[in-house]
């Protein structure tokens, strides 16, 4: 057990994330790999959703491309996170917003929280 906590912390990224919830809008500034060439992507959505704990967080994030819904889920530890910006905080009353997948224009609309 010791072994693999030591392992965990030697891996770690000691970022400093900014604090956001279900409902934000936020971008991910990811590292992607093509090849040899290396390259930051922008992803931008809606957080749906928020779990595990500690250094196995995860989120998952939803936008809509060409009216089709893309869903990526993020480590919070992940290395090639470069940065995460939040650019809007939604006010939602629950903590997973699967109920979006079947909503789509106005109606995937989420209110703004004011801050």
């Amino acid at each position: 057990m010791d072994l693999i906590k030591i392992a965990e912390e030697a891996f770690a990224t000691k970022k400093e994330l900014p604090s956001f919830r279900s409902g934000d809008t936020i971008t991910v500034a990811y590292r992607i790999k093509e090849g040899n060439k290396e390259r930051t992507q922008q992803y931008r959505g809606v957080v749906i959703r928020i779990c595990g704990h500690g250094d196995k967080k995860r989120f998952t994030v939803r936008k809509m491309s060409e009216n089709v819904g893309v869903e990526r889920i993020f480590p919070i530890e992940s290395p090639f996170i470069e940065g995460i910006t939040v650019n809007k905080h939604g006010k939602v009353r629950r903590a997973k917003l699967y109920y979006l997948r079947a909503l789509t224009g106005k109606k995937a609309r989420i209110k703004e929280r004011r801050v």
